[in-house]
């Protein structure tokens, strides 16, 4: 139940997951679930693994350790400081298009989850948290900043693209019809 528990926490990233949730889905009652959750701990601490489990509140999540914060940093700062992957401009021109949004919306359009590349924009300064949204829950907001713009050589938000510029409209491709000819004739 430990492997399992460890994969929960890898898929549900920053959100975390709770004893309930933990309880519910491998159906087991809550003394169980809390030695599954100190066993994986305890792995974890026994081992001097990178990521550790750390309680926030009622949530328990997969984090990593507070003592090689130095090297993340580096790893944020290093020579990639100025690439971003696929994935990042995506996530950032869907938010640049319709911030504010919240990441469960970006998720959506994505049609992944972006709990890590959000984490890297944060860090690399190209948005923020702007507030709290009304849906349920309360998500948290995200808007793009001035290095996003300075990033892109952009004075405004007014200067990106429209939609429509950046779509290319294909004629309509008749599916029936070949370029190629039919083989046998050589004459034309």
């Amino acid at each position: 139940m430990e492997e399992v528990l460890e994969g929960l926490l890898y898929v549900q990233g920053d959100v975390g997951i709770t004893i309930d949730e933990i309880k519910q889905i491998l159906n087991i009652d809550e003394e169980t679930a809390g030695k599954v959750v100190y066993n994986l701990k305890k792995y974890y601490d026994d081992n001097k693994r990178g990521l550790r489990i750390n309680f926030l509140g009622n949530t328990i999540k997969l984090t990593t350790r507070e003592e090689h914060k130095e090297y993340y940093q580096k790893l944020l700062d290093g020579p990639r400081e100025n690439s971003l992957s696929d994935a990042a401009l995506e996530t950032l021109a869907i938010i640049a298009y319709n911030e504010p949004i919240t990441r469960g919306e970006i998720d959506n359009l994505r049609g992944v989850d972006s709990s890590y590349v959000l984490r890297r924009l944060l860090a690399k300064g190209f948005v923020k948290e702007c507030g709290k949204s009304e849906l349920p829950g309360r998500p948290i907001l995200y808007k793009t900043t001035d290095d996003f713009l300075d990033y892109f050589g952009l004075s405004s938000k007014d200067d990106l693209p429209s939609i429509e510029e950046t779509l290319e409209v294909d004629e309509p491709k008749d599916l029936y019809t070949s370029i190629y000819k039919e083989g046998g004739d050589t004459n034309g």
